[in-house]
């Protein structure tokens, strides 16, 4: 199928395909340029939406779309199961599933097999985060570059979760959205960190990272808190950090100053891991 999106210039080639995962069929959008490149990078990218809401057509709203448009990647974003459908890990599997997809396939989609990228938005960062972890303990696929924005990856309180009132996410949407992803691991139990990747003690090995983040929004402290873990662990990591503004503000008011200056900064950080990040 040949998609033309003239609402905001783009013009991709769009597929939808169904992939395996956990017993149930998932449904995945691919997107790649209308002139493929040869080793193309293969970005894995996930939808955000606090795990609860959101869909794989989300994509063309978040920075994966200038991926395929500037440096010819080929994106594919899963539409996994939402904690309303099915708690954690389901949605974790489903992602592990599609990144398993995107490694098996890489010869017919022109995608170089060393540069398997993951990223996302919000709960598609948390995912993200904890695709990263899951992919290197489990050793099945070695991701070269991941890219959280604004991580969903803490479900604890932290000091700019706690008691936000600012629009889009705040502290009482938090709250709902993590008891809703986690209600399935019983009373009591101890939280993995591969459902909540701030908890994560062992950050060594990791991909190298980028994210940005704003002062304003309830994942400030947490993602702030994930890039000093990395670098801890010897882990390359960028940050940009915008100040005062809210949750997704790059996706919601994109003709802001702040939210093309994001989109510049993340191509640029993208066209580096381009240059040096192999797995």
């Amino acid at each position: 199928m040949y998609v033309k999106l003239t609402a905001r210039g783009l013009d991709l080639r769009s597929q939808t395909v169904r992939i395996d995962a956990s017993g149930c069929r998932v449904s995945a959008l691919v997107l790649s340029p209308k002139s493929p490149r040869q080793d193309a990078p293969g970005v894995l990218w996930i939808h955000g939406g606090g795990y609860l809401t959101g869909m794989k057509e989300m994509v063309f709203m978040t920075r994966a779309v200038d991926l395929v448009e500037r440096f010819g990647a080929v994106v594919v974003c899963p539409d996994y199961r939402l904690s309303l459908q099915a708690p954690y890990p389901a949605a974790l599997d489903d992602c592990h599933a599609a990144l398993l997809w995107l490694r098996d396939h890489t010869a017919e989609l022109g995608v170089n097999p060393a540069q398997l990228m993951v990223g996302g938005e919000s709960a598609g960062g948390g995912l993200c985060a904890a695709l990263s972890l899951l992919a290197r303990d489990r050793g099945d696929v070695r991701i070269a570059y991941q890219m959280p924005l604004y991580p969903m990856i803490d479900d604890r309180d932290t000091a700019s979760s706690r008691d936000n009132h600012n629009k889009v996410w705040n502290t009482r949407r938090n709250h709902m959205a993590w008891g809703l992803y986690l209600r399935g691991l019983g009373k009591g139990c101890e939280v993995p960190a591969y459902a909540a990747p701030a908890r994560a003690t062992d950050l060594f090995s990791l991909p190298p990272a980028y994210t940005f983040v704003s002062t304003g929004e309830p994942f400030y402290a947490e993602t702030m808190a994930y890039v000093e873990a990395l670098r801890a662990a010897g882990v390359p990591v960028e940050v940009d950090v915008y100040e005062g503004l809210y949750h997704a503000f790059d996706m919601l008011e994109p003709d802001l100053p702040q939210s093309r200056q994001a989109r510049e900064r993340f191509c640029e950080q993208f066209a580096w891991a381009m240059e040096h990040c192999f797995a």
